[in-house]
């Protein structure tokens, strides 16, 4: 049993590292700069034992940080959300959102417009996805279909977008978020 496990944690640790790899190679140099064969030097494994973790390849890791990222934008929405309501819940969940976005271009890149095999905005939606969502959701406090939320979520990601493509100027993202607080807050 000892051996099992031990080995199980080796496995672990070597699929967080080629994530580890892969994320911080894109962070720096972009997707296109992620290869199974980088990845399998940066990791000190052959290309076999990479595809051994993700069968898929580039994609498979690409959905797999994804997914990851979508976990890590919620938690972060969550925390900066607290106890607030309204007004105040819609601006920090806004500002957490584009921030996020600001610090980890890579990971919004793979969340949102790399091929990552992912449903968005159906009954099987990865449960990440859902629950990013959800956050969205109770800051501008949805009760209908979700169309409130679909717009909330719209337009924080074309300011994230345009901010990230150098359209927006940073330094105005405190209006902004005051805005989106005015239109959705009520």
């Amino acid at each position: 049993m000892a051996d099992a496990t031990a080995r199980q944690q080796r496995s672990d640790e070597r699929r967080r590292g080629i994530l580890d790899a892969a994320r911080a190679r894109a962070e720096s140099d972009g997707w296109s700069a992620v290869t199974t064969r980088h990845l399998a030097d940066a990791i000190g494994y052959t290309q076999p034992v990479l595809y051994g973790h993700f069968p898929g390849g580039k994609t498979e890791i690409m959905r797999t940080i994804a997914l990851e990222g979508f976990v890590e934008l919620a938690a972060r929405c969550r925390t900066a959300v607290g106890r607030t309501t309204a007004r105040r819940a819609v601006e920090a969940v806004a500002g957490a959102y584009v921030q996020f976005a600001a610090e980890h271009p890579a990971v919004y890149e793979a969340m949102f417009q790399q091929p990552i095999d992912a449903r968005f905005a159906s009954e099987d939606s990865a449960t990440e996805l859902r629950q990013g969502f959800a956050v969205l959701a109770e800051a501008v406090g949805e009760h209908g279909d979700g169309t409130k939320t679909e717009v909330f979520w719209g337009a924080l990601h074309g300011i994230a977008q345009l901010e990230l493509a150098g359209r927006m100027n940073a330094d105005h993202r405190t209006h902004r978020i005051r805005e989106i607080g005015a239109l959705f807050g009520s």
